[in-house]
């Protein structure tokens, strides 16, 4: 049983008069994918917003090892190395593909790792590296989001947060994305995925919390969730 590395203790988030998520509990343990699913504007992206310090909790607190991260500022939560790839690429289009990369290092623990973060990179992105001198912009959506992807490890992330990583992509696209979600988290980086794509990612996920309307509907091992008919008939289509 692998130790607990980020908590959401009774979790809300309003945007104005909207609740997004409302009294959300639930634990992420080191070494782990944790998959969030659930219909669209079910919460899960203010979630990870949360996280990042993006969306300001009107209650409840999030914990990061012990210290309480809600109400930091962003960079502050990234220099303690929870990184966001968000959805829809977040990248910058004008920039080359190396440059994007070079900005993902700057909050870096040490400088000195960078040409071999830069190699890593290039090894699970090979397309990458033979665009590294073109801008964002000429990618293909598939290369964009890999660049994405790319520029959060550039950091050294303990804790990376996927949004949507294989939203409007190709079918051989999705399975390379999830192939390398999967080698990075074997290489002992904590991974929270939000995914449309609910059966690919609860068969990656370790453990699983399902959110209806903002709130936990359930909160299970993965092979739990994927095993119930309740689930099957609501999120897997069946």
């Amino acid at each position: 049983m692998h130790e607990s590395i980020l908590q959401f203790k009774n979790v809300s988030v309003n945007y104005g008069a909207i609740q997004a998520i409302r009294d959300i509990s639930f634990e992420v343990r080191k070494g782990e994918i944790l998959t969030l699913i659930g219909s669209n504007g079910a919460g899960k992206t203010t979630t990870l917003r949360a996280i990042s310090g993006l969306a300001p909790l009107s209650k409840g607190q999030i914990w990061h090892q012990g210290i309480r991260i809600d109400g930091m500022p962003s960079h502050q939560i990234v220099r303690r190395r929870i990184y966001q790839a968000p959805e829809g690429r977040g990248i910058f289009l004008n920039l080359t593909v190396e440059e994007n990369l070079d900005l993902g290092a700057w909050a870096a623990p040490t400088k000195t790792s960078y040409q071999a973060d830069l190699e890593r990179v290039f090894q699970l992105f090979p397309r990458l590296k033979e665009r590294r001198t073109q801008s964002a912009g000429t990618l293909s959506g598939g290369e964009q989001q890999m660049l994405a992807i790319g520029r959060a490890l550039m950091g050294h992330p303990e804790i990376l947060c996927l949004d949507e990583p294989s939203l409007g992509l190709a079918p051989q696209m999705i399975e390379k994305i999830f192939e390398i979600i999967q080698s990075i988290n074997k290489a002992g980086m904590t991974i929270i995925l939000v995914e449309q794509n609910a059966l690919q990612a609860l068969q990656i996920a370790h453990q699983g919390v399902v959110l209806e309307t903002g709130t936990v509907a359930l909160s299970k091992p993965a092979g739990e969730l994927l095993a119930s008919d309740e689930v099957r008939k609501a999120y897997l289509g069946e």
